[in-house]
């Protein structure tokens, strides 16, 4: 196959770098780009082993087949690049290798790469993991990515959140002048921490379950970080004494229990 530029070369494979990726894969789309282009020099072949994964010792699995080809490649040996020839998978479609790939990727030695957090931790993780044994290895992949704008396919990897958390914002609570804990601003009303703020209020507060109760009264319930909250005015409510106002000058709620 003819050589493609780097932008012919790039989409061609984008959308099952991103596929994967949204599947589960453990690399970033955009060290897989890179990788692929470093190893084949923009080069699909019909083998589609865009990555340089040897036969070795594996078995045939559901992505590989157990066919090969011999090439020509490179290695660094104490220091020295050497010529050699290796036999390399060879794959029916770029999906497979990519797949297969991501079953070398589960190997303990590479637990660096999936815990990767960015592509440049990535990138790097790959030359200390043993991938390859050129010394600059994650360095080239690097330079690729940046080189290309290639962090763009992480983006459009990323999972879409249809459900967006409503904002919060945080609200100190006090009684009598003294601050007992720390609310939660949500859908216009200001959740507290049940226990604390209820037992402040002389307030008797229970678990039925499912809800918080406040002298036997089932109120609105939320659990944050395992936790029961409940509006305060509602928890408020359980004992007449109590009057909440809100403090615009310190954006506080604060609670007069007489």
């Amino acid at each position: 196959m003819a050589k493609l530029s780097k932008s012919q070369f790039i989409a061609a494979l984008a959308p099952m770098a991103i596929r994967v990726r949204q599947e589960g894969s453990p690399l970033f789309p955009s060290v897989r780009l890179a990788q692929n282009l470093l190893e084949t020099g923009g080069v699909i072949h019909p083998w589609n082993n865009l990555g340089g994964i040897k036969v070795g010792s594996g078995k045939a699995n559901a992505y590989w087949h157990g066919q090969w080809v011999r090439k020509g490649t490179w290695e660094v040996e104490n220091g020295t690049t050497v010529d050699t020839s290796a036999l390399f998978r060879a794959y029916d479609s770029v999906y497979d290798f990519y797949k297969d790939q991501d079953l070398l990727f589960q190997l303990s030695r590479y637990e660096r790469v999936r815990k990767a957090q960015s592509p440049s931790q990535q990138a790097e993780a790959l030359r200390l993991c043993g991938y390859a044994t050129d010394p600059q290895y994650g360095a080239k992949i690097i330079s690729i990515i940046q080189a290309n704008k290639l962090t763009q396919y992480d983006d459009l990897a990323a999972p879409v959140d249809n459900n967006p958390k409503p904002a919060v914002t945080l609200v100190p609570i006090s009684v009598n002048g003294v601050q007992v804990a720390e609310g939660q601003t949500s859908d216009s009303q200001t959740w507290v921490p049940a226990r604390v703020v209820g037992e402040s209020l002389q307030i008797k507060v229970g678990w039925n379950g499912q809800s918080v109760t406040a002298n036997g009264i089932i109120l609105a319930t939320r659990l944050i970080d395992g936790k029961g909250y409940v509006p305060i005015r509602d928890l408020a409510a359980a004992n007449p004494k109590a009057k909440v106002a809100w403090n615009k000058e310190t954006h506080a709620v604060d609670i007069l229990l007489n």
